[in-house]
């Protein structure tokens, strides 16, 4: 047999080496590359095997590529045994990007032990080098199926088969395609109004919400309020501030009233404060429609 093709960078563990050497169970069997004889997974054990006088052990045939089989290395690596590190895991990844181009970000991430988006800072990395070979048309996702990158040529696609097969079903739409249920049902649904199929609807722009003022504490609200001379220089204005002025409690304030109020009178000032609270909400509230509808 042939030394693996492994992604371990450092190669082989020495103390790994020893320690599955010393174990009196039988080593699982190893994994081997049919048309190569390479190891793919298990270079520790037949090392090991032969460290402990055996001449034979256990193996399981891959048959694919080479290509493929480094590819079940990473996972057989990465599923157990010696952990890999995160330089092997993402020098691995970078190896399959260039072996396997067509394959998503996500299914390379869960073959490599890694986050997506890792992934697709290596293939980003790696695209200067091999630009054609890392940005395919399309990619192969972790279930198997195939997606346009270009979501245009999708929806295009399905355009096509519903003009082949007008009263063809969503399910055999998004199938034909290959696009999703969703884009098949919008695709659709954008024809039969005359749109353009290509053109995803963009989800509406919610209007910025208005600045809010800087919240202000009551007695500098009417201290600026009889500065202004449309109030202070007339009738309705100047009654207007005496009865702010007068009615008007701040929280501090009525924390001290309340214990000031007798226990036989309690419940008359609480309704007077009830009256005057609703009376002002209702002026507030006036104040707020006719500024809403101006």
């Amino acid at each position: 047999m042939r030394p693996a093709d492994s992604p371990r960078l450092a190669g082989e563990d020495a103390d790994h080496l020893i320690r599955l050497a010393g174990l009196e169970t039988a080593l699982p069997p190893i994994l081997v590359h049919r048309q190569t004889m390479r190891v793919i997974d298990g270079m520790h054990r037949l090392r090991a095997a032969a460290m402990r006088g055996q001449d034979t052990i256990e193996v399981r045939f891959f048959d694919g590529s080479e290509a493929d089989a480094f590819v079940r290395a990473v996972q057989e690596n990465v599923a157990h045994g010696l952990p890999l590190s995160l330089a092997d895991r993402k020098a691995a990844a970078e190896r399959i990007i260039a072996s396997h181009p067509m394959l998503s970000d996500r299914a390379i991430a869960a073959c490599a032990g890694l986050a997506a988006k890792t992934v697709g800072a290596v293939r980003r990395r790696s695209n200067a080098d091999s630009p054609q070979s890392n940005q395919p048309g399309r990619r192969l996702g972790v279930d198997g199926r195939v997606r346009p990158l270009d979501g245009g040529d999708g929806r295009r696609r399905a355009s096509e088969v519903i003009a082949a097969n007008p009263d063809a079903s969503i399910r055999e739409i998004a199938r034909a395609a290959g696009v999703s249920l969703g884009t098949a049902h919008d695709v659709r649904h954008r024809l039969l109004r005359g749109a353009d199929p290509e053109r995803p609807p963009r989800p509406p722009r919610k209007p910025p919400a208005p600045p809010r003022p800087e919240p202000k504490d009551s007695p500098s609200i009417l201290q600026t309020l009889r500065k202004d001379p449309s109030l202070r220089l007339t009738d309705p204005g100047r009654e207007l501030l005496r009865l702010l002025h007068s009615r008007s409690i701040a929280v501090g304030d009525w924390r001290d009233l309340v214990d000031a109020v007798p226990a036989h009178c309690a419940d008359s000032v609480a309704q007077l404060a009830r009256d005057c609270a609703e009376a002002w909400g209702q002026f507030a509230s006036e104040l707020q429609r006719r500024e809403d509808s101006g």
